[in-house]
């Protein structure tokens, strides 16, 4: 009986030590069953698409919307392997839509608002056991029962123990090694791409050609691949969006930051309507599959007669309060509402240089309930142009500041 009892303190011990190992991460990845949010902008406003995983197929799959504009879409989901179509409509803060799916593998969901419409290609993936997690389970098993049934017999078998010991022992290993080996392939996993892709060559333009102050277009980016000139279509969502793109006037002024609609493979377009004519800085922040990110640049000119466009301003507190180029310097932003997360992120800033050359984008960490602190190091000496960007109050603001860095 001691000997049955040593096995299970051995247990217990060993189970503490699986549970303070640090599992590797895996950035980047839909885990199969996990959620996929996807953030895109329509004219009417920032829609949060929240796709919920599946465990098992055919089923439901439940599509929410989340929004400070109150918004009305209506999805369509496609499979690519057999053309079979689902459709349902769901409003911003509301219950989800159902929507159904019959088989695992790659699907497109058609997100239509007002004359606006959206592709999401997203892989729907069904989590599969490992046969190794197989192998732990049954020697946990066969460990307990071989234990329970020495303790109620008042068994002092060698042969029992041993064959609780030697269970014991494979699970316990197993364990130990389960977030190290590989996992299963989900069903409906694609092949893998090859790793290190080329850049992608993204291309800006404007619809009309000229766009004036006070009315819509349409912004586009054209992605297209380095080595072969295929239009890219590989984009891995991240920090919620497959693109984040960035707007801001020559001077500053301006400052916009969307999430374009992709409309077809390889195109990328947003409505916008600005209030200042002149020169406009584009910077769109992509990342490829197995690859990494990527800043895509542009330009384009707006006519026209300036319009309002108040923004607040704000005055960080910055440490140190003299940046130096080169040395980190940590930005803190104080609201007076309870901050709430964007983006997955308590907060974002983008930082330009007053001649648009550099380009940078942090995201913030919590320091209470109403503030908000951002690191980053900024290459050169000069002025340099900046915007935080937050939820609070069920609405998203932006403020902007501006920073001197000394050499």
């Amino acid at each position: 009986m001691k000997v049955i009892n040593g096995a299970i303190r051995l247990l217990a011990v060993a189970s503490l030590l699986v549970l303070s190992l640090t599992v590797p991460a895996k950035a980047h990845v839909v885990q199969a069953g996990a959620d996929l949010r996807v953030t895109q902008t329509f004219r009417a406003g920032e829609v949060t698409l929240v796709i919920a995983g599946v465990s098992q197929v055919p089923a439901p799959l439940r599509v929410s919307a989340q929004a400070v504009q109150p918004t009305r879409l209506e999805l369509e989901l496609r499979s690519l392997t057999d053309a079979s179509r689902s459709a349902a409509s769901v409003r911003v803060g509301q219950d989800p839509a159902a929507l159904r799916v019959t088989h695992a593998g790659l699907h497109e969901l058609h997100v239509r608002a007002g004359d606006e419409v959206s592709v999401i290609p997203f892989q729907v993936l069904v989590p599969a056991s490992a046969p190794w997690t197989m192998v732990m389970d049954g020697a946990f098993l066969v460990t307990g029962l071989l234990l329970v049934g020495g303790i109620l017999a008042k068994s002092r078998s060698r042969l029992l123990v041993s064959g609780a010991s030697a269970a014991g022992a494979v699970a316990v290993t197993v364990m130990l090694l389960l977030p190290y080996l590989p996992p299963a392939q989900p069903e409906g996993t694609p092949p893998q791409p090859e790793s290190g892709r080329p850049y992608a060559q993204g291309r800006f333009s404007t619809m009309p050609a000229r766009p004036a102050t006070g009315t819509d277009f349409t912004l586009t980016l054209r992605l297209t691949d380095g080595s072969t000139g295929r239009p890219v279509d590989d984009l891995a969502v991240h920090h919620e969006a497959p693109a984040h793109l960035v707007v801001t006037s020559q001077d500053g002024a301006v400052f916009r930051h969307v999430h374009p609609l992709r409309t077809a493979p390889g195109v990328l377009a947003v409505r916008l309507s600005l209030p200042r004519p002149g020169r406009y800085l584009t910077y769109a922040e992509i990342e490829r599959q197995q690859s990494g990110g990527q800043l895509l640049t542009g330009t384009f000119e707006l006519s026209g007669t300036a319009q309002p466009d108040a923004q607040e301003s704000i005055t960080p507190r910055l440490t140190p309060a003299a940046p130096v180029a080169g040395s980190p310097v940590t930005i803190e932003v104080r609201e007076e509402a309870p901050i709430q997360p964007w983006l997955g992120m308590p907060g974002h800033l983008v930082v330009r240089s007053r001649d648009g050359a550099h380009l940078a984008h942090a995201h913030g960490t919590a320091a209470g309930p109403s503030a908000l602190h951002f690191t980053l190091t900024l290459p050169e000496p000069g002025r340099y142009l900046a915007w935080v960007q937050y939820a609070a109050g069920g609405r998203l603001i932006t403020r902007p500041f501006t920073m001197d860095v000394e050499r």
